[in-house]
């Protein structure tokens, strides 16, 4: 079975925030060893949105192993003249797949909403990119986009949920995500799990939630992955939580939430 993550970060020679792991650097060294121990085949590498110099780390190590990593990148959304030569330039790199924003930071609040987002969003349907957002605060506006843009493939963050947020109370996003399932043009990463759960591993007070969101949305549109800095967990357990744990969850369907589905929608052509 093809083990895809759908979200992980390397960075160098900085300090992320407080949430992810406090070290300078993590490379792709590291992550490659960390695989190995998992028994995860692939990483979709989202460059941190606060750190000079990620996207081009991050290229690096695709074009380093291309079957090892792909890459959902960023440019600035507010500045689109100069954003589209530099995304242009991009996607002659290897493994440059698509784009991925967060909105967290200071002064950045407001572009789901105020337009800002919007050459993103068009840019993104008439190249074929996917498109994916941390947008637990906005997954309404996500549906305005979904109709709007029905050629692009969005992609939703961390089961839709409040990065900081556990048990329940994570999933009180969980109304407004499942209203997506509708949009066929809509899928979920079920990234970051153990994060969001105040239980002891296989964390089973939120699986219900998760099965919920596998019902909705389906085989082809649910992608396992961990944004592996922030868990509390080993990999491999955030591996075998899915492959092990959740009885619901086997045969094509396994093999298709972790990791062929994901290749699928983004456009990774990595062998069997």
């Amino acid at each position: 079975m093809l083990v895809v993550d759908s979200q992980v970060h390397i960075w160098e020679n900085v300090m992320l925030p407080a949430w992810h792991r406090q070290i300078e650097t993590y490379s792709k060294d590291d992550l490659l060893a960390e695989m190995a121990t998992a028994g995860v085949d692939a990483v979709l590498l989202h460059p941190p949105g606060a750190v000079e110099g990620g996207n081009e780390l991050a290229l690096a190590a695709a074009a380093a192993h291309p079957d090892k990593f792909a890459v959902l990148g960023h440019v600035p959304p507010d500045t689109p003249d100069e954003s589209r030569e530099l995304l242009e330039a991009r996607l002659t790199q290897p493994g440059y797949l698509g784009l991925r924003y967060i909105f967290a930071l200071p002064g950045r609040e407001n572009w789901p909403h105020d337009g800002t987002m919007d050459w993103i969003y068009q840019t993104c349907e008439e190249k074929g990119l996917p498109l994916g957002l941390l947008a637990f605060s906005f997954l309404p506006k996500v549906a305005e986009v979904a109709e709007r843009h029905p050629g692009l493939r969005l992609l939703i963050d961390h089961l839709g949920v409040q990065p900081s947020a556990k048990d329940d109370a994570a999933f009180e996003t969980l109304p407004d995500l499942l209203a997506l399932a509708k949009y066929p043009n809509v899928a979920v990463k079920l990234s970051d799990a153990p994060v969001h759960s105040s239980a002891e591993y296989p964390y089973r007070n939120i699986h219900d939630h998760i099965h919920r969101i596998f019902d909705a949305f389906g085989p082809e549109r649910c992608f396992w992955g961990t944004d592996l800095s922030r868990e509390p967990c080993s990999y491999r357990q955030c591996v075998t939580m899915f492959t092990e744990e959740l009885p619901w969850l086997t045969g094509n369907d396994l093999e298709l939430v972790m990791g062929r589905a994901l290749c699928n929608w983004i456009g990774w052509d990595l062998p069997a």
